[in-house]
């Protein structure tokens, strides 16, 4: 249950119960934009495969908090140990990436402007947020090794090679 709260929590509420919400209360739903055959396909395609990566990244971020960090997701369990190892040596909060991802696939397979809406609104909340409160934490809690992880590591959009954790001076 530690666990399975803040997945339902947070990333369920946001990915799948406000976009019900919205599709319900727009009825604005387009899988295929109205395209004529064959480029109808290519905007669910698209959309899942958007969709699948931000799975990928939040299984991913989700394991390595409970193995690595010994923590969850939620800010009321966080990790207890930084984790700067798997796909985090490429981007420093692959959770918000992949929730990006969802909901931006989630906007291109249903061909709903509302949700691109909810996308936007969500990276705006997340644009002040992150450095503004969760950044500061970290830099609290795990000090020098969180600021040189910063410096080297991207926020969102991952960097092309790994960070090499061994050029890490603290």
């Amino acid at each position: 249950m530690r666990y399975v709260v803040p997945i339902l929590a947070l990333p369920f509420t946001v990915t799948i119960l406000i976009p019900a919400l919205i599709l319900n209360a727009n009825k604005s739903i387009a899988i295929g934009w109205r395209l004529s055959a064959p480029l109808n396909s290519l905007p669910p395609i698209v959309g899942a495969g958007v969709i699948a990566l931000g799975l990928a990244l939040m299984v991913m971020t989700i394991s390595l908090f409970a193995t690595v960090g010994k923590g969850t997701l939620a800010p009321w369990d966080p990790p207890r140990h930084l984790v700067i190892s798997g796909v985090y040596r490429h981007v420093r909060n692959p959770m918000i990436s992949g929730v990006f991802c969802i909901l931006l696939g989630e906007a291109i397979l249903f061909g709903a402007f509302a949700l691109l809406v909810w996308f936007g609104a969500f990276v705006l909340i997340n644009a002040i947020y992150t450095p503004l409160v969760e950044e500061r934490t970290l830099e609290k809690r795990f000090g020098e090794e969180y600021r040189a992880y910063k410096q080297n590591v991207p926020r969102w959009i991952p960097r092309v090679n790994a960070w090499d954790t061994n050029t890490m001076s603290l």
